[in-house]
């Protein structure tokens, strides 16, 4: 039996892991969760699980927690650096980072450092500190398995092929909700139109920034670092059936691709049993029923922020950093109504065009120190606008 920790284990990836888990009771216990601010859902998980340890986002989430749950798990911690213990134990077999944010690097690179198994489903992590996690895996000989649906489409493709045999790597996006209209028709569109994804159930933040397709935008970044590729070897078509994942053009002009059910399931339960194969106990991929399987070109005039994420493949690490901070801050003023959402792209656009060039982003404490700039950079922006 695996001892198993999840970080970020009340939101949407979180509660996919612990049913994948419950699924396979006897393959894993459930170690450690680290949580935000949801300390009634935690509180259920706990009593459920019995973890060992466990971790919330303040000090005062900590004590509510005592107060709600008839569960005592041996520690009890809280802050950033309370996550960092958490995915940092070496009692840990498997860690599943699934944090939203730049918040999910440091336990993350915790987790990594430690030497477990790491199921990475936080994409900000590689975004913003991907040159730090691979020198890190190097020297721990942990694994990095990547959850994204994508990803892992790719992982699988590529587990039997060898890295100089692969031309491209085309990652598939659904379009999200707006994929049909225009631009102008877009800027209206009210963020709880945003938030009707026509695929997948997802956080906040990652369905506003799959309906910008900033999330695919971040994936080429991560795709980066997680198979180590050039510019010219990504790519995004655009799929609104999200049946095939990801496609891998081989130099022989095969193309590799891996197609599912649209269920977050089944990549989590892969990247936790990898290599082996499990039953997920979910129905078979029917493609008679489907009949069509569509794929569209990326328009960047109706989808700017990919321009960015192609153009982070080129540039120094900071501005990787400041297109995530940015995004992050865009997202959330779009949420709260103080801008439209054609503005996301702007506001970002706006703070990269106004950063510093050539920063020299070399360790954890640069890559925090890069984020601080931007984010404040950033929030001038939307306070002008407001």
């Amino acid at each position: 039996m695996k001892n198993l920790t999840v970080l970020g284990s009340t939101g949407s990836i979180g509660c996919n892991t612990l049913a994948v888990a419950a699924n396979q009771d006897s393959a894993f216990r459930i170690f450690g969760l680290a949580a935000g601010r949801n300390v009634t859902l935690l509180a259920e998980q706990a009593e459920r699980f019995r973890p060992e340890i466990l971790a919330l986002e303040r000090e005062e989430d900590a004590e509510a927690f005592r107060r709600a749950s008839s569960f005592s798990p041996s520690k009890i911690l809280f802050g950033p650096e309370g996550a960092a213990e958490v995915a940092g134990d070496t009692r840990n077999d498997i860690v599943v980072s699934a944090i939203t944010g730049i918040n999910g690097l440091r336990p993350t690179l915790a987790a990594v450092e430690s030497g477990a198994r790491v199921a990475l489903a936080n994409k900000e992590s590689l975004v913003v500190g991907g040159f730090l996690l691979r020198e890190a895996a190097s020297r721990s000989g942990a694994e990095i398995i990547p959850v994204d649906s994508e990803h892992s489409a790719v992982f699988q493709c590529l587990a039997k092929e060898r890295a100089q045999d692969v031309r491209k790597v085309i990652l598939t996006a659904s379009g999200g909700p707006f994929f049909r209209l225009t631009p102008e028709e877009m800027r209206s569109k009210s963020p709880e139109e945003a938030l009707n994804h026509p695929r997948w159930k997802m956080g906040k933040k990652v369905t506003i920034d799959s309906a910008t397709m900033m999330n695919k935008g971040l994936e080429l970044i991560e795709a980066r670092w997680l198979f180590d590729l050039e510019r010219d070897q990504l790519g995004i078509l655009i799929h609104p059936q999200s049946i095939v994942h990801s496609l891998v053009e081989m130099r022989d002009g095969s193309v590799l691709a891996q197609m599912s059910l649209t269920d977050m399931k089944i990549p989590i339960q892969y990247a936790l049993t990898f290599p082996e194969r499990i039953d997920s106990g979910l129905p078979s991929l029917d493609l008679s029923r489907i009949k069509e399987l569509e794929f569209y070109d990326v328009d960047l005039n109706q989808f700017p922020l990919v321009s960015l994420a192609f153009e982070a493949l080129e540039r120094e690490q900071a501005f990787s950093v400041g297109l995530n901070a940015a995004n992050e801050l865009a997202v959330e003023a779009y949420l709260d109504k103080q801008i439209d959402f054609f503005q996301i792209h702007e506001v970002v656009t706006e703070s990269l065009a106004s950063q510093e060039q050539n920063q020299n982003v070399l360790t954890l404490d640069d890559i925090f120190a890069v984020d601080r700039e931007a984010r404040e950079r950033t929030r001038q922006l939307l306070q002008q606008r407001k």
